[in-house]
């Protein structure tokens, strides 16, 4: 048998990598672990149909940030409900045991949860299927930073291979504030160094801003500034998810 290597717990080597980051805070100009430039976001890739048993699912893959998402209905909900003219868009948000460095910790997100039907529910043509559900289950299969922009993107686009109707795609995108430099899609050692963060969700056919978070100390400057960045990241974002759509339609043709 090869020789192997093995390491002791990461703890040690976290901490000391976030005390690098703190001090590379300080300073003005400085290297991402990734190599990326501080307005660069991580390689995309993107596919639907990931899961056979579902009306629409779609995988996505964010550097080491893993997600899939899997859409079932228009169907009738379980809950009894009043009559309505509108259905019902349910969400939930999963991370495996295994999906971050502490392991065991999987477990349902309500706070991700909500925030996923924030986004997605303007943009969801909720009449369109009067009296019935459509659920949605992200489960986060690696979280590598930046998780919640990655549902919301994958999830839109699961929402669109199930054929549900919608404004327009909804993209995600966030950025982190440390020190002076404002970081587009960080990593989770960048988010767990950052000062603020920023979370936006748009549909950007319409120009229209489904979901923005704020966390931590802004200046208005650097809230347009954050905003500008991520409102053109996802105009980029939602051309690779409308090439994955079509795509994926010429190969069912």
């Amino acid at each position: 048998m090869a020789a192997s290597t093995y390491s002791p717990s990461q703890g040690a080597e976290r901490r000391q990598r976030q005390q690098q980051m703190r001090r590379l805070s300080i300073q003005s100009d400085w290297d991402r672990s990734d190599g990326r430039s501080f307005i660069q976001c991580r390689p995309a890739f993107l596919r639907t149909g990931a899961a056979n048993a579902a009306s629409g699912s779609a995988y996505a893959e964010f550097g080491t940030t893993k997600v899939i998402v899997s859409v079932f209905g228009p169907r009738e909900s379980k809950k009894a409900m009043a009559y309505s003219d509108i259905g019902r868009l349910n969400c939930n948000v999963t991370f495996t045991t295994f999906a971050t460095s502490v392991r065991g910790q999987g477990s349902d997100n309500k706070v991700y949860s909500a925030m996923l039907h924030k986004a997605l529910e303007g943009a969801v043509m909720l009449e369109t299927f009067p009296k019935t559900t459509v659920d949605v289950f992200a489960l986060v299969l690696e979280s590598g930073g930046s998780d919640l922009p990655v549902i919301i993107s994958c999830a839109s686009l699961a929402l669109a291979d199930a054929g549900i109707m919608m404004f327009d795609l909804v993209s995600s995108v966030s950025v982190s504030c440390i020190g002076k430099n404002i970081l587009i899609d960080p990593t989770i050692e960048e988010e767990i160094c950052q000062d603020g963060s920023l979370v936006l969700a748009c549909m950007p056919a319409r120009n229209e801003v489904t979901q923005l978070t704020l966390t931590g100390e802004w200046s208005l400057p650097k809230i347009d500034e954050a905003m500008g960045l991520c409102m053109d990241a996802c105009v980029k974002l939602t051309g690779i998810m409308r090439t994955c759509l079509k795509e994926s339609a010429n190969l069912s043709s």
